[in-house]
């Protein structure tokens, strides 16, 4: 590090479990968001200020109105740009020394697993099903640790899914994949905007401690908000070992 990063990053070198060596870990590291909505700009936020070198932010959507509630990357000024382009901006302008890549497209196929194997980790601040279970696969074949966030209304989760433990579960685990799931939409079922962010930066803060390689991550554990009573509750997740994905050949990296 040089004097500028040494001052800009002094206050995670000052915590004894992060220090040099874990900051210098931040610089060297490559993120993936997915989604640049309600979870993914608060979490791309707190990514590029504690320094992942490279932040790769893929979106296929166009700024709205109707997103300024709660995605806190955009201005009134970006509405109907590309939501990677003005996270883009957003984001250089807070740190110029972090490298973001916008991706102005939905991740699927060999995209999405180029960028999984490229990514040190992957933060799913997406809104589907489908998108999130095409992550876990993705991240279980090439053994990239997965933060999974998702925010609606006044409830809040966060887990954090990583198969280089041959004892920890996969999302699929958690939410078997199925044709009869209703998807739930925060465009119809509306979304407490400060929750976006509590569970946004949630994300980004285990994935800091991935990346850093310290303290305990949520691997094992699904972390539940009632912002509403403002009250959470922490539940065990156990690997399921008749799971179809991360039970099944395709798990290569163990």
């Amino acid at each position: 590090m040089n004097d500028e990063q040494l001052l800009r990053y002094s206050r995670h070198i000052l915590l004894d479990p992060i220090g040099i060596e874990g900051q210098e870990r931040l610089l060297a590291s490559r993120a993936l968001v997915v989604g640049a909505g309600g979870l993914g700009c608060p979490a791309a936020l707190y990514l590029a200020a504690a320094g992942v070198g490279t932040i790769v932010i893929a979106d296929d959507d166009e700024v709205d109105l109707t997103n300024l509630q709660r995605q806190i990357l955009h201005r009134e000024h970006s509405v109907g740009r590309p939501k990677v382009d003005s996270a883009r901006d957003a984001l250089r302008e807070l740190n110029p020394g972090c490298e973001v890549i916008p991706l102005k497209m939905r991740l699927t196929g060999d995209a999405l697993m180029e960028q999984i194997a490229a990514a040190d980790v992957v933060l799913d601040c997406s809104d589907n099903f489908a998108t999130r279970h095409a992550i876990n696969r993705g991240c279980v074949q090439t053994g990239t640790p997965l933060v999974s966030g998702a925010a609606i209304r006044f409830d809040g989760q966060i887990a954090v899914f990583d198969s280089r433990d041959d004892d920890a579960p996969c999302y699929h685990c958690l939410f078997p994949e199925a044709d009869d799931v209703e998807e739930v939409r925060c465009a119809v079922m509306g979304v407490f905007a400060p929750l976006t962010g509590i569970v946004g930066t949630l994300q980004a803060a285990e994935a800091l401690k991935l990346l850093a390689r310290t303290g305990r991550s949520l691997a094992g554990r699904l972390l539940l908000l009632d912002a509403l009573s403002m009250e959470w509750r922490s539940i065990g997740v156990p690997r399921d070992p008749g799971c179809a994905v991360c039970a099944s050949p395709s798990r290569q990296h163990s």
